[in-house]
């Protein structure tokens, strides 16, 4: 009996002197040191607010086209005899140098007609006044002799003859000069259409052609842009002026830059894009106005256009990853914690944002991202210029 009441008392015993330890050893533990220490500040790249005197830059893009683009047609019929060298797509075309030489033989001999014509006609007019000379002479007793017997209206007829006749002489040699086919410009052909032997008659296009001593880009601009640029709808500058405008492009792998002028913006917005147009002149892009790699602007090419637009004085600026979404900047105040703050933008670039309102000079603005950012949180504020001069410095 003793034996099974032990048996039966033992683990109670055990289980009651693990409580009584556990308790005690709670009882008598070390209290926890309390830490005092914050939330531990972010790094932030920052830049300072910038005051300067600025010309704001109207970035766009448009394609180059040639101001002056025909298609070359004959005036008179007959058989190409004669192609120039430079009758070929791509070919350099002088004003008044022949393309194409039609046969002229039946033209020379229409000329030859019309100044033997014209010969005629003078004989006839110097018949018509002896006429009238000797008329005049036998009736100049008569009281009022008849225009007729005058031989007024004999006189006017021949003069009238002459003048026809000098008009066909006229008609006849321009047809034999038109046979020598040319351009009224200095200009590039794009394509051509017949070849020596072939006979044309008038109104046949021979070839297309571009003048190459003004080529356009023709700019879309938003309203925004247009606020840059301080110009009215309409807008047309004076020859030989316009805003300076740079223009590049990429071209056999190198960046190439060419100079022109904005001289002029549409009447009209355009009812598709609600965009309005900027035309972009470049004088001579073939010749004197090549890169600086010799490149000419070339028809057709894409490019990108740098336009120098109005003057601010003393503007704010901030870099354009400074400005976040909705026209919101983050700054370091001088307690090193956070500030959030809507501003006014007055200019936006891919490099830059021109700040109305809301900033001032000298203030640290937040470049770097920001996680859940939060009024008034810790920031460790780290500037952006010396970083990055650090880094290249290594």
């Amino acid at each position: 009996m003793p034996a099974a009441l032990t048996r039966l008392v033992a683990p109670l015993l055990v289980i009651a002197a693990s409580v009584g330890i556990y308790n005690l050893l709670h009882a008598t533990k070390p209290e926890p040191e309390k830490s005092e220490e914050g939330p531990r500040p972010i790094s932030v790249y920052t830049a300072p607010v910038m005051q300067s005197d600025i010309t704001l830059q109207v970035h766009a893009s448009g394609e180059v086209r040639a101001r002056t683009e025909i298609d070359l047609a004959t005036q008179v019929a007959g058989r190409i005899i004669a192609v120039s060298d430079e009758f070929t797509e791509g070919g350099q075309v002088q004003p008044g140098t022949a393309l194409l030489q039609v046969e002229d033989t039946d033209y020379r001999l229409a000329l030859r007609q019309a100044e033997a014509r014209v010969a005629e006609a003078h004989v006839r007019v110097e018949q018509a006044l002896a006429d009238a000379d000797v008329a005049r002479k036998q009736l100049r007793n008569e009281a009022q002799p008849s225009k007729l017997a005058l031989k007024i209206p004999q006189v006017a007829e021949a003069k009238a003859g002459l003048e026809a006749a000098s008009a066909n002489l006229e008609q006849a040699r321009l047809n034999l000069e038109r046979t020598a086919i040319s351009l009224p410009f200095f200009g590039r052909l794009t394509a051509t259409h017949v070849d020596i032997g072939q006979y044309i008659t008038p109104g046949t296009v021979v070839a297309s052609a571009f003048s190459t001593d003004v080529v356009e880009v023709r700019l879309p601009l938003a309203d925004a842009q247009l606020a840059s640029l301080a110009l009215p709808i309409g807008f047309t500058a004076k020859p030989g002026e316009g805003l300076p405008v740079t223009l590049s492009a990429q071209v056999a792998g190198v960046e190439q830059q060419w100079q022109g002028r904005l001289v002029r913006l549409d009447a009209a917005i355009d009812p598709d894009t609600r965009m309005l147009y900027g035309i972009i002149e470049v004088t001579e892009p073939y010749g004197a106005n090549v890169s600086a790699s010799g490149m000419p602007l070339a028809v057709g090419l894409f490019v990108a256009a740098d336009v120098e637009g109005r003057q601010l004085q003393g503007a704010h600026t901030i870099p354009r990853d400074a400005l976040r979404a909705g026209n919101i900047v983050f700054l370091v105040d001088q307690q090193s914690k956070l500030q959030i703050r809507e501003v006014e933008v007055i200019h936006s670039s891919p490099d830059r944002a021109v700040i109305g309102s809301g900033l001032q000079a000298g203030e640290r603005i937040v470049t770097s991202p920001v996680r859940n950012p939060v009024q008034g949180m810790a920031l460790l504020a780290i500037d952006r210029d010396s970083q990055l001069a650090r880094e290249s410095g290594q």
